[in-house]
């Protein structure tokens, strides 16, 4: 019998639906632990596939016979061996087709808020805990952080009949490529982002320190920058209508951005707290907050948004409360944690002083999120 294969989108789509979902991960454990497929009804275990070439029946231990077996590995071949394996003892059984290699390229947009004037859509690449937003007004977009597959973001263009007209980068992003120059390339659109994030670059943009607003389409949506410097020097959070802060990575559900990538942990930490409790500060508790990035998937809400109202997490963050200085700084400075892998390599890329391949931007990307700071 012909083993099931499904898709990225399938899996996502069984785990969305509220289904439980079981899946045996047959990598290495280390690969595991770092970074693996999760969802509020997934039940997950690791049993590399090394495991499955001994008849041993201890193997089997921890595998349901009466629940369909996702199995998945790096790239496909090891859990299509295993699923072969599977089938022949009886279980019911399915393999992610190219394995966390598809999973770590698959987008999920999902509507924010819509109404006559505006919509704001948010594209989740789960893999990574990556956000970006395509926000909609009388046929002409915006598009904030937008990943490294352009593909996503025509598409939904094509959806919405709109035309791409504003391409932001809220900061130099280190943890995944940027696709703010490409897809500005390939539409026309202006590409904006700090200038502080762009010193010695070869690239063409425009400096978001010269644009205080911008309006698009008929009913000119206004979209503010907030320079929220901390992550980076150059961070900029952008408020649409006075009620959505799209907030970079400076303001996770959970948590803050990590100041620490550029070397100066403590500089930067001075600087992010200066951004909480001053720039932010002024902002209404009703606002609602939406990230670039997220760190669980508890923070996706039961509409599948990640987002919060500034009040909420006000409340529930500890390190927002924390109006010391001294000890801000040494809380945030002091709980980074691993740096994203790559990451050097990845800003040189993003500034546009190194080029690779396609093939070495999906290697340099494989893993998970690690730029927020929770202090939940």
């Amino acid at each position: 019998m012909a083993i099931k294969t499904i898709h990225a989108k399938d899996l996502h789509d069984k785990i969305n639906s509220g289904e439980n979902v079981f899946i045996l991960d047959v990598r290495n454990p280390e690969e595991y632990s770092d970074w693996k497929i999760e969802g509020k009804k997934v039940e997950s275990i690791n049993v590399p596939y090394f495991d499955f070439l001994d008849e041993n029946e201890e193997t089997y231990k921890g595998l349901p016979k009466d629940t369909e077996v996702v199995t998945i590995c790096a790239k496909g071949g090891s859990a299509k061996m295993v699923a072969e394996i599977l089938d022949e003892k009886g279980y019911q059984v399915s393999v992610l087709d190219e394995g966390m290699l598809e999973w770590s390229q698959f987008y999920h947009p999902v509507t924010v808020t819509q109404d006559e004037d505006m919509k704001i859509i948010q594209v989740n690449r789960l893999a990574k805990g990556c956000l970006s937003y395509f926000i909609v007004s009388q046929g002409e977009a915006m598009v904030i952080d937008p990943g490294r597959h352009i593909e996503e973001y025509i598409q939904l263009a094509n959806k919405e009949k709109a035309s791409i007209k504003h391409i932001m980068d809220t900061h130099l992003h280190a943890d995944h490529i940027s696709g703010g120059h490409e897809l500005a390339d390939k539409t026309g659109a202006d590409y904006y982002i700090s200038r502080n994030e762009m010193k010695g670059s070869p690239l063409p943009y425009k400096a978001l320190e010269n644009h205080q607003e911008f309006n698009f389409g008929s009913v000119h949506v206004k979209v503010l920058t907030v320079p929220t410097p901390g992550h980076t020097p150059g961070s900029v959070s952008f408020l649409v209508n006075d009620k959505f802060l799209l907030s970079g990575d400076t303001i996770f559900v959970g948590g803050l951005g990590r100041p620490d990538l550029g070397g100066k942990a403590k500089e930067w930490a001075q600087s992010l707290y200066d951004t909480v409790f001053k720039k932010i500060a002024n902002l209404s508790d009703d606002t609602f907050v939406l990230p670039t990035h997220y760190a669980d998937v508890k923070e996706i809400n039961d509409q599948g948004i990640v987002g919060a109202q500034l009040g909420e997490i006000r409340k529930s963050n500890e390190v927002m409360r924390t109006e010391n200085r001294e000890q801000f700084t040494e809380m945030v400075a002091g709980a980074a944690g691993a740096t994203p892998p790559n990451y050097e390599q990845i800003v040189d890329i993003n500034r546009g002083v190194a080029n690779i391949s396609a093939e070495e931007a999906t290697a340099l990307e494989i893993g998970p999120n690690r730029c927020a700071v929770h202090h939940s």
